[in-house]
């Protein structure tokens, strides 16, 4: 990977650390993040001012088109287009950037520019040098209008402060028809309701095919205003719809101009009361403030104790990105969009959220929640069962109350069962089973989603494997990816029946728990498609890659054949015992990086050999060691990942960041363990990166991994005492933390064999 350097102007954010802090005594960790990281490279992140899982995301958009525009800003870009105020953070898809703010100066330059351009007409230069990025804050010099912005947010409303030259041309654009990737607008409608104030809806169709969104603006200067919504005629001939308002008045040397937004999926006077209703004054100051306390509160949940100061900011901002998203998506007065797109009551004790890579998600973001914020978790859990109850079948990629039909797998069911298993069940656990076996069923009917999406979000591949057992390559994209994913959701059903006292689906669950075996060649001892005739695909390549169109899900042999979580041992077995496996499974690590195809996923990346760690596929398979007696093999890679995947750089993220996912899984392996199969309540130790960390527990115990003789030098584990006992073995369990206790791991420069069958008991 390689590592820019990156500029002093991104630090802006440190130099008034203790400004926004509620009091000296009160630690705040907000200090150590950088929302730079992952801007840059393929992080796919924002800087712009979020609270902890907001509804709103206001952030400066530089680009509007390709995969690196995924959240709208890109480090590379030396211009700005705006600021919008929806953003995803670090996926591989496009949606959102919507309700674009931009100040101006000077004769506004506003007609619709050319398809291909990634500037618009009113864009402005700015210089790295003159931003400023902080947890709830982001702060830029407009060179082009020589205008200071800054924005801070609430939970559903946001807040912009403007200082402005003396002009008589002053003023805002807001742009309604703008979006990232050229969205299709539709039903696009602005209105001026005073002259302080406006207001607009508009729906788009892109990845959500039905995405609505709301917006009211309050202005604290009196402006005049021209409206322009005629359609425009492209060099293609293509007529554009324009939605936009221009913004007049005169502004003094150094005069500050706010402006209040609010945002609602369900109607204008929703998207108002949620600004009024947490905004009610013009104090930009204390918003800013509140939400670097949001941010502490949140940041505080983990408290590490290390002299590397690097490695002290790559943590919290890894941290930070777990809790951009899920986002919040009822309004302050508990309405919100449903999955059938109708407009239900909820309550705001309880919120519905948004926003579910459950693909990424569910291997270490939901097991870091269970740790650090199971209530929370049990809050996703409940938006999951009523998007099940309303729209027919869990979600695979919820966007905005939109089935996207994205990725792979149901994996709606091991977030939930991971939480059941570990006690966590504030939630209706029969509708959640029920809702559990019909998403592993093949069933079109019921469901409300576009007729493009059906297909994807479930898949014929479903009948196939309940029907003849295997998923016929010849007839399903993705077959042995799909299989291997649905063996493992199967896995998490089976333990689900059995706690229900459905022994019945227990035993047909844990049979189709085994599908696995079949995609096994011995003879490659590779996972491999297998044909309707079943004979095995060929020809056969291992780091062959066609993205999205071959056997693999953004990945290849190499990457999915290690995906059995649920039954390690039996994988061993196939491999051809404990011997075998580790001479693969090392082989995985040192084998040549190359890809081979002319339509290579770009999201295999982060390459160590062909372990993959800028996709998820790879997540758990470095812990595997652990299972055969090699766990000095799993401490040294952990090694390895930290210091070649994770760096305090725009491009410090080796992949997407996947809504959380990247980070989560450096938060957990940086404490010193992983949890490598949701649904069984067991970590697996690895290398812990830190002198000490302090898990602040929601019972308010702690639980501590306290490291001696840590070093950079010194990754392999000597031996461990959990509340003062020997740990002999490389794994604990959920309830170990949940209690409350001590970890004291002691380190050395050499492998030992602490962990494996060898060690002293």
């Amino acid at each position: 990977m390689k590592l820019k350097t990156l500029l002093i102007g991104c630090f802006g954010g440190f130099i008034m650390l203790n400004s926004c802090t509620e009091s000296p005594s009160v630690k705040d960790y907000s200090a150590y993040v950088n929302p730079f990281i992952g801007t840059g490279g393929h992080g796919h992140t924002f800087p712009g001012a979020v609270v902890p899982h907001g509804m709103i995301q206001p952030s400066p958009d530089t680009r509007i088109d390709g995969w690196d525009a995924c959240s709208g800003y890109y480090y590379d870009d030396n211009t700005i287009n705006g600021f919008s105020h929806t953003h995803v953070s670090g996926t591989g898809c496009c949606d959102y950037g919507d309700v674009l703010l931009m100040p101006i100066v000077g004769k506004p330059q506003y007609l619709t520019t050319d398809p291909e351009s990634q500037k618009l007409a009113y864009a402005s230069a700015f210089s790295h040098e003159n931003e400023t990025a902080e947890p709830g804050y982001y702060s830029v010099f407009l060179d082009t209008y020589q205008v200071k912005a800054e924005i801070t947010a609430t939970k559903r409303g946001a807040i912009h402060r403007y200082t402005f030259p003396e002009s008589t041309e002053s003023g805002f654009i807001i742009d309604l028809d703008y979006s990232l990737q050229r969205q299709t607008n539709y039903e696009m409608e602005i209105e001026v309701i005073s002259d302080t104030e406006f207001c607009g809806h508009k729906k788009t169709t892109y990845w959500a095919f039905d995405q609505y969104i709301n917006f009211y603006a309050k202005f604290s200067k009196p402006f005049a205003y021209t409206l322009i919504t005629d359609s425009v005629t492209m060099d293609n001939g293509k007529r554009l719809p324009v939605c936009k308002a221009v913004l007049h008045f005169n502004t003094k040397k150094d005069e500050e101009v706010l402006v209040k937004v609010g945002v609602s999926a369900v109607d204008i006077a929703g998207a108002r009361k949620n600004v009024e209703s947490e905004i009610p004054e013009w104090d930009f100051d204390k918003v800013r403030k509140d939400a670097r306390i949001a941010w502490n509160n949140y940041l505080s949940k983990i408290d590490i104790t290390t002299s590397d100061k690097e490695d002290k900011t790559i943590f919290y901002t890894a941290l930070y990105h777990t809790a951009i998203s899920p986002n919040l998506f009822t309004d302050a007065d508990g309405r919100y969009l449903g999955m059938d797109l109708e407009v239900h009551q909820g309550d705001t004790i309880n919120p519905l959220y948004t926003v579910f890579s459950l693909w990424d998600t569910f291997r270490a973001l939901h097991p870091l929640m269970t740790i650090i914020d199971p209530n929370l978790n049990n809050q996703f859990i409940n938006s999951l069962i009523r998007k099940h109850q309303e729209g027919g079948i869990y979600p695979m990629w919820d966007l905005a109350s939109n089935y996207t039909g994205t990725m792979i797998g149901y994996h709606a069911v091991p977030v939930i069962v991971d939480a059941y298993m570990k006690g966590y069940r504030n939630f209706d656990a029969h509708e959640a089973y029920k809702a559990s076996l019909r998403a592993a069923e093949y069933d079109t009917t019921g469901i409300k989603c576009p007729d493009l999406v059906l297909p994807h979000l479930m898949p014929k591949a479903k009948y196939y494997k309940n029907a003849i057992g295997y998923i016929p390559c010849d007839r399903e994209n993705e077959s042995v990816a799909k299989a291997l994913e649905y063996a493992y959701d199967d896995w998490c059903i089976s333990i689900f029946a059995e706690a229900m006292n459905d022994f019945e689906n227990k035993a047909k669950y844990e049979r189709f728990a085994k599908a696995y075996e079949f995609y096994f060649d011995k003879s490659t001892r590779f996972m491999r498609g297998l044909d309707s005739n079943g004979e095995w695909r060929t020809p056969f390549n291992p780091r062959a890659s066609t993205h999205r169109s071959d056997d693999y899900c953004e990945g290849t042999a190499w990457q999915w054949t290690w995906f059995v979580p649920h039954d390690v041992e039996g994988l061993v077995k196939l491999m051809g015992g404990e011997e075998a496996f580790v001479e693969k499974l090392d082989s995985l690590f040192t084998v040549d990086s190359s890809l081979d195809g002319e339509t290579t996923s770009a999201d295999i990346s982060g390459l160590i050999g062909q372990y993959a760690h800028g996709n998820e596929p790879s997540h758990h398979v470095i812990h595997l060691y652990n299972y055969v007696n090699r766990p000095w093999r799993t401490q040294e890679l952990v090694d390895s990942v930290y210091r070649s995947q994770y760096a305090n750089n725009v491009d410090g993220l080796s992949g997407n960041e996947d809504c959380g996912q990247m980070s989560a899984w450096y938060i957990l392996n940086s404490m010193g363990f992983y949890q490598v199969c949701p649904g069984k309540p067991v970590y697996s130790i690895g290398r812990p990166a830190f002198d000490k960390a302090v898990i602040n527990l929601p019972s308010e115990k702690t639980f501590s991994i306290v490291v001696k003789n840590n070093s950079k030098s010194n990754k392999y584990i000597e031996s461990v005492l959990l509340n003062g006992k020997a740990l002999d073995t490389p794994f604990f369990g959920h309830q170990d933390i949940v209690a409350g206790g001590i970890m004291e791991i002691k380190m050395t420069d050499h492998p030992t064999q602490w962990g494996s069958n060898n060690s002293s008991q």
